[in-house]
This record gives structure tokens, sequence and C-alpha cells, in this order.
């Protein structure tokens, strides 16, 4: 990959501060990268059906005047997870909320709604034979659903009133070609708009073992995509920029917030708010355990209320405790965030904003021909944190700016998983299809040692002189990233 050998002025030196600042920050702003959500809290973990892993935003590359929303729920599917294979819950609603005048409140929301289907309950089947469609009567159980658009009144607007959900891969003998079912799962309701509802290989690519006593102990435990194999259930929903824009105009007014949530209906008939995600990893590493059940029952606009763990945070305690690297002196008022307000000139909203933790897009930034996978840093202001696309490596984005990528200090840091291990799709709904039931070794390991990175040469060559594995240069990396301790470590070397 070409690297460029200077940087894009304020909008660039901006996303890097905002990308520090997402290190250590809970409410206020999140997390930039190390991880999605998945398993991040202690009710939601007991009911993945209801666990938001992942969401997404991007203008549609070959229908540049729409922009495609993709969001993803239950975690770590085994793709032969029979007799009961994977679904959507049918007592939830799964909402995608848009707020287009900065004021962390939704003015349109995207809510999708499921029902079960069964062609006989005398089976313990999901599928009795071949299914060579949806509407194959082999395909004992389905689910459909229904799509609606809810204004900021109220008002609700059905979109896709019923739909088959591409259903989990059982295997080969049952799903002779999958990918012909995925295609006839994507409906399009009207001009511009296409809408997709299913299971999908995780999209998301990183090491998270850094759950292990951050990352072993030693570092020793990097390089492997851990979600590799494992399937999510997903929507994805490509809509015109007006439906998005306030007053209807995407040209005037561009820049939209984005985020998710999960209501769950409760013994009482009434739904309650159980499952919340923007951005990547807000609840797993820096919200404290006492508050998180809490974080995923919030609003946007109650984020400020945490400010105490954004100058206070736990991480670079932690990480001084097991690896001896100084944490930065508190108040950690270094940690301005862009996710607060977004960055001006690239992602922030004309007017008044009110500071909130939400993915946020600019939909006027032209779409490029040459994607690069570390966004606005590698000089490609469409990709993350504008919006976040499906081959953004949000790990190795902010790894680089925390090492001093934007001030002076080029590196090329990794955590060794720069792609997903199997491809996106060029068009709608880009997703890669599910791992099989079939497949007898889903999870396929790289062993311990990262490769090389993409860029060329080692993960951490040269970054961190004085150590020669360059597994630890990843530990030590990651660490500064999620603890916000890298001008500790840049302070070490200097010593």
């Amino acid at each position: 990959m070409t690297r460029p050998t200077k940087r894009h002025g304020a909008v660039a030196l901006a996303c890097a501060g905002g990308l520090l600042t997402a290190v250590g920050l809970a409410g206020v702003g999140p997390m930039a990268a190390t991880a999605s959500s998945h398993r991040e809290a202690p009710l939601i973990s007991g009911t993945p059906q209801y666990d938001t892993t992942d969401l997404y935003a991007f203008r549609s590359p070959e229908a540049q005047n729409t922009v495609t929303l993709v969001a993803n729920w239950l975690p770590f599917e085994e793709p032969a997870g029979g007799p009961n294979f994977y679904s959507f819950a049918t007592d939830a609603q799964y909402d995608i909320h848009v707020d287009n005048n900065a004021d962390a409140k939704p003015d349109v929301t995207f809510r999708w709604t499921f029902k079960d289907h069964y062609v006989t309950k005398d089976t313990f089947l999901a599928a009795t034979g071949p299914v060579t469609s949806l509407t194959d009567k082999n395909l004992n159980y389905y689910q459909t659903y229904k799509l609606v658009r809810i204004s900021k009144s109220g008002k609700t607007k059905t979109i896709v009133r019923k739909k088959r959900v591409a259903p989990s891969d059982i295997g080969k003998a049952s799903m002779p070609n999958y990918a012909a079912l995925r295609k006839q799962a994507v409906t399009s309701p009207a001009k511009d708009v296409k809408s997709f509802a299913g299971q999908a290989e995780d999209p998301f690519f990183l090491d998270l073992r850094v759950f292990d006593l951050l990352y072993g102990g030693d570092l020793s435990e990097a390089g492997d995509d851990t979600l590799a194999g494992f399937n999510v259930q997903s929507v994805a929903l490509q809509v015109p920029q007006k439906w998005l824009a306030k007053n209807g105009n995407a040209k005037k007014n561009p820049v939209i917030g984005t985020w998710s949530t999960t209501q769950k209906k409760g013994a009482n008939g009434k739904f309650q708010q159980v499952s919340r995600l923007g951005n990547p990893l807000v609840n797993e590493v820096v919200i404290p355990l006492k508050l998180k059940d809490a974080f995923n029952a919030s609003k946007p606009t109650q984020d400020g209320a945490a400010l105490k763990y954004v100058t206070n945070p736990e991480l670079p305690r932690l990480v001084e405790g097991v690896y001896g690297i100084d944490a930065p002196k508190t108040p950690r008022n270094d940690l301005v965030s862009v996710f607060l307000t977004g960055v001006k000139g690239l992602n922030k909203a004309k007017g008044k904003v009110t500071p909130s933790e939400q993915l946020r897009l600019n939909m006027s930034t032209p779409v490029t021909a040459q994607p690069n996978r570390l966004g606005v840093i590698g000089g490609d202001t469409q990709g993350f944190p504008n919006g976040r696309r499906l081959g953004d490596d949000v790990i190795d984005i902010a790894l680089q700016v925390v090492e001093g990528e934007l001030v002076g200090s080029a590196n090329d840091l990794g955590d060794g998983v720069d792609a997903n291990d199997t491809a996106f799709g060029t068009t709608f709904p880009y997703l890669a299809l599910p791992a099989s039931g079939s497949n007898a070794d889903p999870h396929p390991s790289k062993s311990g040692a990262p490769a090389a990175s993409s860029n060329g040469g080692g993960l951490l060559e040269n970054v961190i002189p004085g150590r020669k594995s360059s597994v630890a240069f990843i530990g030590v990396g990651l660490l500064a990233l999620v603890g916000g301790v890298g001008s500790a470590a840049r302070r070490t070397r200097k010593d």
C-alpha cells in the first residue's frame, strides 16, 4: 500500500486529536478501536439476540446519492450451531437512529421487527431437504421482517411490510447455493432503496485477546483474527441521502450522526432499551462494571455524565501495574474527542452541537475509487472516523496516531490483522457470506506470532527501539491505544 508522505492539514490533525481522545473514554466519546461490542455488559452477554456488535455508515460506492447503514447483532454465531440455528428475536425492536441537527436526539429512526414461521413442527430439522429458494418448502424454519421509518414527531411509514430473512447457512447439503438465497433476500421497495436482513460473516477483524491480562500478560497473544469464521445477524439498508438529511437537503446539511439500539419487550408488554452502540468499544474496556448495563440503557443526551472516566481512565493504571509503563498524569485534559462533536472541516455539523457519542458521517465526502484501510490518516477522508466502512481498519488507524503518525513520528503500527478473513462484496449489502455449517475448520488460527504488516516491514519495527520481538511491539502499541499511554511510551523511549 502506498502511504502519503505528507498529511492533510487541519482535518487530519484534528482527526488525530479525536482519535487520541477516543482512548480511555466512556460516555462522552468512544474508544476508536481494539474490539467491537461483543458481550460487553453483564445483562446483554446473557441475551445475545439483543446484543449489538457493530454499526457502519458510509456513502454507497455504486449509488453515491445514497447512504448504506449496516448493523449487526448476536455475536460469535458458530456456523454448525444447530439444531436451533440463529435468528433475530421476535420480542425486540432493532433500531438505527439518525440525528441530523446535532442535538443528540433521533430525527429519523429505522426499526426492524421479526416473526417466526414453521412449515411443520413434527421434525427437529430446520431444513428437511435441499433449499433452493427462500420460499422452498424444505426450509422448515424461516423468519420475516417488517421495516418502518419513524420521524421525529413519531409518524411511521412502512418501508418493507413483509420480507423473508436470509437463513443461517446450515451447510452444503441443506443449502447447495447459499449465494442465491442471499440474493433473494435483497429487496428494493422504493427508488434508491435497498434492504437486507439475514446472516453474514462477522465483518469486524481484530485480535480479541486483550482480555487475557492485556495480551497474555507478556505481549505474546496478537496477530490472529479472533472473529474469523463466526457469523452475526445483520440488517443493511441503502436509502437516499435526503431521507437522512435535515429538512431533506443533503447538500446544505450533509452531516449526520448515527447509533443503534435494541429494545426488548418485558413481561408488562412494554419495550425497554437493553443495547446501544455508535462507535466501537465504548462499553467493553472503559465503562466500569457497575455502569455497563446502565450505559446500554442510556441515551446520547446523557453522555456528559461520564466525564470522570475520561479524565481519570482505568486502563493506564492497569497497564502500569502489568507492564511497568508509567501512566500519564491525571486529570487527562488532553483527551478531547472528535466523537463529541465531529471534526471541523470533516464531519462536524453546522451550528450548535450537543456533545454525544455517535458515529458521524459527512454524506458529501466524495467516494474514493481506491479506499485506504487507514481512512483519514491514510489520505482517504471518506474513511473512519468519517463514518465507518466495512473494510476500515480502525485498530491500525488509532495505533498509528497514538504513536505520533501525524506529529512527526511516522510508523506502520498494526495488530497483525489488516483485513477481514472473507472478502466483502462490491455491491449491496456488501457483507461477506456467512461461514457454512459444513466447514470443518471455520476458525483457523494463524499461530501466536503476527504476520508482517501489509505496509511492509515489521508491525512496529523501528517504532520502539530496544525491543526485539515484533509481538511485544504490537502489545505496547495496543496498550497505548486502549489505555491512553502513548505519551508515556514516547517518554520511556527518551529515557
